[in-house]
């Protein structure tokens, strides 16, 4: 089934021209409006949220909003740089979420990210992090989730906050009670509509179509249609003279598996050759499958490092031949460089003696493209002597950081996502507890080493200032280890709560 983003930007304009101007741009909590112009009139453009809050909206005239909002802060708008500005964001967000993606203009970005989610964790996570990556741009944005683009783009701008996913097969349940503003119809004709009385797209989805065909055109039709999944509505995606793609166009449709690989791995060949003219590597590749249904099927892989090996890159792909629905046919199929780095020539190392250095890039290639890039990682050292910040998960293939764990108290094998909390008989101040009980299980400890004082960090906060945690590495009568702290230093509250916690466990 496939599965469309609508990514919603409702102040685009402002917050564009806010991050074009840096540190010229006006306070965000000032009223901004932009000023164009339609035929004769100078009309408002685009407002920011401060302008919203303030009773202003788009389409007003200029002199209205400005006797309105004492203050108000007014700039020409360039429609020009806003589009271009939002074909770049589409662009950034093809690199990185999805093979299908498009500018929705004038103010969202639409992908199609049908099998794609799970490299980002899941549809949620995938949500989640679309919307925080703009908000820390300070650019607002909203997104929603559905099966067709029609019911994504509405739902993104009327119910989304800031996201929401409806569920596969929802539609109709998600459009019902949306205004038919949402139905991205011509502005009069949604007026026209209005004089007659529909104020839903659940109540024009009922309505017979010959009569509002014949007023209207087919256009209510086919966006209803388009919404509700009855007709495709394929996304363009979006290209750029920068990226390195070839395409294969056929007289006769294909759909066999062995057909697709076999052109697959002449695609792949291709590719290579250009990215070799360009002392380029592959980090990231789609193959878009152009249906007869016009339908588009989209596979995307990704490498750990820069690669033009063609058996490599074909395996990758042809992996992923199982998920491809080929339909009717395929009529056309492309294969792009969405992602490519310099790689130059490299002389391998001959010897009688040493062993070649074993190369684990191509199986973590084939790992991170079957369960996602978030499941294939190692662990790095953080200079930071709190247990749960000492440590960072980094790329399967990162280069070695310096840094490195302390080595004056042993560490656990295990720890714990969040201490847990557990009850102790203890002898306050400096000796660790003769029994604990943890998760439902009462142990006697048989020996302990410890305490090993940590100290808060008080530039992360003030609270920290005076926070300490003893921590022991406790042994009990079967013979497995611990590691528990007390929150404090055993005398003063101040520093802690001195409760007891379960940190860690040793193998």
């Amino acid at each position: 089934m496939t599965r469309v983003v609508s990514l919603f930007l409702p102040t685009w304009s402002t917050d564009r021209l806010r991050r074009k101007l840096g540190d010229a741009a006006p306070p965000p909590e000032a009223p901004l409006v932009l000023i164009g112009r339609d035929a004769r009139r100078r009309v408002v453009t685009a407002v920011n949220t401060a302008a919203i809050r303030a009773g202003l909206r788009v389409g007003m005239a200029a002199t209205k909003a400005q006797a309105l909002v004492t203050g108000l802060i007014t700039m020409d708008a360039d429609p020009k740089a806003d589009a271009e500005a939002l074909e770049r964001l589409a662009l950034w967000a093809m690199q990185r979420y999805a093979p299908i993606v498009a500018a929705d203009h004038p103010d969202g970005v639409v992908l199609d990210t049908t099998g794609a989610d799970h490299l980002r964790g899941g549809e949620e996570a995938m949500l989640d992090e679309m919307v925080q990556r703009f908000r820390t741009s300070d650019i607002a944005a909203c997104a929603a989730i559905a099966d067709t683009w029609g019911t994504a783009h509405a739902v993104a701008r009327i119910c989304a906050s800031p996201t929401l996913i409806v569920p596969s097969g929802a539609n109709a349940a998600a459009l019902a009670e949306l205004p038919i503003n949402a139905l991205r119809l011509p502005v009069d004709t949604v007026e026209a509509l209005r004089v007659l009385g529909f104020s839903t797209i659940g109540e024009l989805g009922t309505t017979a179509r010959a009569p509002l065909a014949l007023r209207f055109g087919p256009q209510i039709g086919r966006r209803l249609d388009q919404a509700f999944g009855r007709v495709a509505e394929p996304i363009d995606p979006i290209r750029t003279p920068d990226l390195i793609e070839v395409r294969r166009a056929f007289a006769e449709p294909i759909g066999a598996a062995e057909t697709i690989a076999r052109y697959i791995g002449k695609l792949v060949e291709q590719l290579c050759v250009l990215l070799e003219i360009k002392a380029l590597g592959a980090r990231r590749l789609d193959l878009l499958l152009h249906r007869v249904d016009n339908r588009i099927e989209a596979v995307r892989v990704g490498t750990a490092l820069p690669v033009r090996d063609v058996k490599r890159l074909a395996r990758l792909l042809c992996d992923k031949i199982g998920t491809i629905d080929p339909g009717y046919g395929i009529e056309i199929m492309s294969l792009v460089a969405t992602v490519a780095e310099p790689l130059g020539m490299k002389q391998t190392k001959s010897s009688l003696i040493d062993e070649p250095e074993a190369d684990v890039s191509g199986l973590i290639d084939t790992l991170t493209n079957r369960v996602g890039e978030t499941r294939i990682y190692r662990f790095a050292a953080v200079p930071s002597d709190v247990p749960e910040r000492s440590v960072k998960r980094i790329a399967a293939l990162s280069p070695e950081t310096l840094e490195n764990w302390p080595a004056d108290w042993p560490r656990p094998t295990r720890l714990l996502k969040s201490p847990e909390h557990i009850e102790t008989v203890a002898l306050l101040p400096d000796h660790p507890p003769a029994s604990f009980t943890w998760r439902g299980i009462r142990r006697r400890v048989k020996r302990a080493d410890g305490p090993e004082r940590v100290f808060g960090e008080w530039w992360h906060r003030d609270a920290e200032m005076v926070a300490v945690r003893d921590y022991f590495i406790v042994e009990d009568q079967a013979g497995e280890r611990f590691w528990i702290y007390r929150s404090g230093d055993g005398e003063n509250t101040e520093t802690g709560s001195h409760h007891w916690f379960m940190h860690g466990l040793f193998g």
